[in-house]
């Protein structure tokens, strides 16, 4: 595994040198040897056009690699700006999901003229190409790959043995071995899975070679539809501890697998955005360091904007309650201690259920189960909070009024703020939407001036004061 802080140096001056002689010398020196996955994760401090340039100088093998690893916005430079030719020879290298990630970043016009040039010499992958295009993004179909082992019912072990090492070397996983029936003239259907280990262990548990897969091969098939979304398939694979998952159309044909190299890529993006989105900031393919000043004002200004906006609200309640605080001014000392926990134990609340939302551990059906948990639980936790804040408002000596204010607004505000925090992140899924979008900054601000308007109603009821 190379350094890739020093890779990209090198190759960073290697491409300072001149066209030919000295920086031809230099970049054969720092490539020589260094897989594709180090070269594409040193890329990351490089520019577009110097990634062009170690695309260009790259073999064909390693090339076809990078195109496939590279980030959205390098991949749509190189495929927009290397010759078309190459890039064309690199789409057949690929596999067929990796391509169509790959002609997907193109544009319109060049895509097309890819396609049409890949037809020409490999029209069946040109084909297939189409077709995951066809599915929707972020879906199962555009994920799969139809390189994988199939075999027949009425196979021996020993025959199936032979297939397997005549298998095509495009094939993209040996670990779990497809039987399929041809139904029809074009239908082909799954009945059943075995992985090479079973096959391994059959003929030597079973003393002959010849027993048939039928008798063995596990017909209890979890699959995916196309259109099933890469989170769902996701959490799949991980449940059943999946090497891959089978993927039918509608009308049951078996079409493709979904490999666990893939659902990792899914699952980095995935948290990713889930993270980003959790702290207010627009999800971005790029490496940090590769967004400008201007990038970065763009994924959170929008955000930021939005919450401002909301949190205005708590300035128009603090104004609207400015005679109760002119009475009592020790009300305004609790304001942040109040507002502060109860946005912190909704940001807890809303962590926790989009967690298990991306887990499935839980389901918009299991809305009031979750709702009712969340409030016990804030029960328990504002009472305990509530009587610490009544007992260091007491020992500052501001009254047992204002304690028992202090103490009653801290549990209504947390009751309120993780029932809110677990509630609506469920509201979006259920919508469609990204749950994570609840997040902690935009919880926290809801909870800011609903809290404002519990704590000021509990003072109305309890200081003589302001009666």
């Amino acid at each position: 595994m190379a350094n890739t802080t020093e890779l990209s140096t090198r190759l960073r001056a290697a491409l300072k040198g001149p066209v030919s002689g000295l920086g031809d010398l230099g970049l054969t020196s720092a490539l020589r040897t260094v897989r594709a996955e180090d070269i594409a994760e040193a890329s990351r401090e490089l520019s577009n056009p110097e990634i062009l340039a170690v695309f260009n100088w790259l073999d064909n093998e390693r090339a076809a690699d990078l195109l496939g690893l590279l980030n959205d916005e390098a991949t749509r430079y190189v495929v927009e700006n290397a010759p078309s030719a190459r890039v064309t020879d690199m789409l057949d290298r690929m596999p067929m999901d990796d391509a169509a990630d790959v002609i997907q970043e193109a544009s319109p016009e060049k895509a097309e003229e890819l396609l049409q040039s890949l037809a020409k010499t490999a029209p069946d992958d040109a084909e297939e190409i189409r077709d995951l295009l066809s599915y929707p993004e972020r879906s199962a179909g555009r994920l799969m790959t139809d390189a994988f082992v199939r075999l027949r019912a009425d196979m021996s072990v020993n025959e199936a043995f032979a297939f397997v090492r005549e298998a095509d070397e495009e094939v993209e996983t040996l670990s779990d071995l497809y039987i399929t029936e041809t139904v029809g003239q074009d239908r082909e259907i799954l009945i059943g899975v075995i992985s090479l280990r079973e096959l391994v262990r059959a003929g030597a548990r079973r003393k002959d070679p010849n027993v048939k897969i039928r008798d063995f091969m596990i017909t209890d098939i979890i699959s995916v539809s196309t259109d099933t979304d890469q989170e769902e398939c996701s959490r799949l694979i991980a449940k059943y501890d999946f090497m891959a998952l089978p993927v039918l159309e509608r009308n049951g044909d078996f079409v493709g697998i979904v490999t666990v190299d893939d659902i990792i890529d899914v699952l980095v993006e995935e948290g990713t955005e889930d993270v980003l989105a959790l702290g207010a900031v627009t999800p971005t393919e790029k490496p940090y360091l590769s967004n400008s000043i201007l990038d970065l004002f763009k994924q959170r200004f929008g955000w930021l904007l939005l919450l401002f906006v909301a949190e205005s609200f708590t300035g128009f309640v603090l104004r609207n309650y400015s005679k109760e605080v002119e009475k009592v001014v020790a009300l305004s000392f609790f304001v942040p201690l109040l507002i502060g926990s109860g946005g912190n134990a909704g940001a807890q609340a809303v962590t926790t259920i989009t967690r298990a939302l991306a887990l499935g551990e839980v389901q918009f059906r299991d809305i009031l189960k979750v709702i009712w948990r969340e409030t016990r639980t804030g029960l328990v936790l504002g009472a305990a909070l509530g009587l610490v804040g009544f007992v260091r408002v007491l020992f500052w000596g501001n009254g047992a009024n204002l304690a028992l204010v202090i103490g009653l607004s801290q549990l209504v505000v947390i009751v309120w703020a993780v029932t809110v925090g677990a509630g609506l992140p469920m509201i979006f899924k259920r919508m469609g939407l990204d749950p994570a979008v609840m997040s902690a900054p935009f919880i926290t601000t809801l909870v800011d001036a609903t809290g404002l308007v519990f704590y000021f109603t509990i003072a109305h009821l309890i200081l003589p004061e302001l009666r």
